[in-house]
This record gives structure tokens, sequence and C-alpha cells, in this order.
């Protein structure tokens, strides 16, 4: 499959990359078909969470223990069983990126996960139940990507 991108323009997804989303993502119920791309020169840990149903659709995705190495939130099974049969080894945990025109505002949504299954290629979107803001929608991470990137210069 050829689709042209925002981000990275003319692109071929091989069909295994294809992931299946059955009820879609939050506000995006009709979008069920997305691919992750990245830019392995660029990296930052942002990746994007491409849409095949909308190719002008993506949004930047990053695992949330790179800003966040204490994040586990319990998750009800029952929030998981549209991935099918879970094995840990295969599950890959995302929250999307918020990247405004002022980066130092720059944040991620720990309260909303984006779960896939590696194995079927299928995944969901959940909300955590976060008390005392244990999981905020607007995580800063300005700085702590700033304090990253000055250790790996060094």
């Amino acid at each position: 499959m050829v689709i042209t991108t925002r981000v990275f323009g003319e692109i071929e997804i091989d069909d295994t990359k294809i992931i299946t989303f059955g009820s879609g993502i939050i506000g995006f119920p009709d979008l069920k078909k997305f691919t992750l791309l990245y830019d392995a020169e660029k990296a930052g840990g942002i990746k994007w969470l491409q849409s095949l149903d909308e190719p002008a659709f993506a949004i930047p995705v990053m695992d949330p223990l790179y800003v966040k190495e204490s994040y586990n939130p319990v998750v009800e099974d029952e929030l998981l069983k549209p991935l099918g049969k879970l094995d840990p080894e295969e599950i890959l945990v995302l929250v999307t990126v918020t990247v405004p025109k002022d980066l130092k505002q720059m944040s991620v949504n720990l309260q909303a996960p984006i779960i896939l299954n590696a194995e079927n290629k299928t995944g969901c979107q959940i909300i955590i139940d976060s008390e005392a803001g244990e999981f905020p929608v607007k995580f800063m991470i300005y700085d702590i990507l700033q304090k990253k990137k000055e250790r790996a210069g060094e």
C-alpha cells in the first residue's frame, strides 16, 4: 500500500505493519487502520501513529517510560479485551505528544495511553482512572527531553 503522508511524504506500507484499532482512537472513531512510523535520524523518542484511513492524519507518540520512568498504571483487563490474548513481551504502550508553537509547553497525555499488541497488530486507546493527578493529561516534558539530550551529548 502506498500513501502520501503529511510528515513523511509518499511512503509504502507493508501489510504486516498495519495496526487495527477496532473502535478507532479517542475523538476519531472512524480511523481504524494505522501504522507506526519514525525517523531513525531524529531520535528523541517521538514516533508517529499514521492513519491509513486518512493519510493527512498522524499523531506524535512516544514511550511513556522515556519521560516518566515510574509510569505503570493499573489497567482493568476488560479494557484490554479488544487486543486479544496478551503476551507481556508483545505489548507496546505509547502516549500522545502535544507539540505547541512554544516548545517549552510540550507535553504527553499519561491518562489516555495507546496500547498495541505487536503479535496480532491490534491496538486500543484507554482512559486510566487517575487519583490525585497521578497520570495527568498534560505532563510537561520539555525539560526532561532537554536533560536527556544534554546527557547524550556528554
